[in-house]
């Protein structure tokens, strides 16, 4: 049964539910109700149904399940987008193996993000890690959203206006300043590694920077933190790796670092790099979540700027927050170089914007510009 909710307010999020399950959906729709500036507009209980209401409704985010009958979530997202390319995507998958290589196949084909499929009534009844990283990432995709120029279906109602909406701690929103961005110079020698972080689209944006930035193209290890959880990095190492002909595998706890890897932080374990005689070493640990985030970007900038000194090169993708920014502060002070995706590339222009706007960034590129820039910088002798 679909059912369309009555006409939002033009400053809402406007939200679509489309899970076979009633029950999730009218617990979610219960979450997501007492929550400011979001309105579920529609919830539906498979793909084909989600194409129908799309055609009547104004969606901002959609939240998508994978296993539905009559058309499934993959079948349905090609779908979705095409009859609206902004509309942002979070894919609802359970933490397997299979759920976590679909998830990332749906990335691959336009999804936004993806959240982990509730799996306990307490999750359904709004857990806190639950219920702020659904409402967290409705924010932000949201928010990204409105930030884009978007024109009026014909026939359809019209554009929705830019919006102001409140925020959790967990998305700040870098507010771009007025006039250019204040940009440094880069580091004058090339760098023995290279740091990458980041989060929400972040897997896209991996794959769009490594397959372009094949292997053997540049010496250095490359070190990757993304927000993910457990069997998510695991899938993701295995997808670059297809992608781009790297060796890209999990991080494991004492072994070196070595030319022509790369390195993903595990799920759940910050990543760190250590000086060990004449090796550098990478260290996993549990310490606590910084940027509300376990591994986390600033940590391993923190630590690689500390091993490597001036010949660090970071690259801060797309992803909700702020993390990234004060690992960047280090590794500027250091003597390395910090560069940034910008904002009409990125899903959300929360990570590279704060670091963008702290005025540590040697440059702020579009994503297809990154890899050559990396591959340049890398390269110099």
């Amino acid at each position: 049964m679909a059912i369309d909710s009555p006409s939002p307010a033009a400053d809402s999020i406007r939200v679509m539910l489309v899970d076979d399950s009633a029950v999730v959906r009218g617990l979610v729709t219960r979450i997501l109700e007492g929550e400011a500036g979001i309105q579920v507009v529609a919830s539906v209980g498979n793909g084909q149904m989600a194409l129908a209401s799309l055609e009547r409704n104004e969606i901002d985010v959609v939240i998508l399940d994978i296993e539905m009958p009559v058309m499934d979530g993959l079948t349905a997202l090609p779908k979705l987008l095409q009859i609206d390319p902004g509309l942002k995507i979070i894919m609802q998958s359970t933490l397997t193996l299979k759920g976590a290589d679909v998830s990332l196949r749906a990335m691959q084909m336009g999804a936004a993000d993806y959240i982990p499929k509730p799996t306990s009534t307490r999750d359904l009844a709004g857990g806190v890690d639950f219920k702020s990283e659904l409402v967290g990432k409705i924010r932000a995709l949201g928010q990204a959203r409105r930030a884009g120029a978007r024109p009026a279906r014909p026939g359809g109602p019209p554009a929705t206006r830019p919006v102001t909406m409140p925020t959790t701690p967990r998305t700040p929103v870098p507010i771009h300043p007025p006039g250019p961005l204040q940009l440094r110079s880069n580091a004058p020698e090339p760098p023995d590694v290279i740091a990458i972080g980041s989060s929400t689209g972040g897997p896209q944006a991996l794959f769009t920077v490594l397959g372009t930035m094949k292997a053997g193209t540049v010496r250095q290890p490359i070190l990757i933190t993304q927000h993910m959880p457990a069997t998510f990095t695991t899938i993701l190492a295995e997808h670059i790796s297809r992608v781009s002909g790297w060796n890209a595998r999990e991080a494991q706890d004492g072994e070196a670092v070595q030319s022509g890897r790369v390195y993903i932080a595990p799920g759940d374990f910050h990543m760190v790099v250590e000086t060990k005689g004449t090796d550098k070493v990478l260290r996993l640990n549990k310490n606590p979540p910084e940027n509300f985030c376990r591994p986390a970007v600033d940590p391993m900038l923190r630590s690689i700027a500390a091993a490597y000194g001036k010949r660090v090169l970071t690259c801060i993708l797309t992803g909700m927050g702020a993390d990234g920014m004060k690992g960047g502060q280090a590794v500027v002070a250091s003597g390395g170089t910090v560069i940034a995706q910008d904002e009409a590339t990125s899903v959300v222009w929360g990570m590279p914007g704060a670091a963008a706007t702290a005025g540590i960034c040697s440059a702020v590129l579009p994503l297809p510009e990154i890899a050559p820039w990396i591959m340049k910088l890398a390269a110099r002798r």
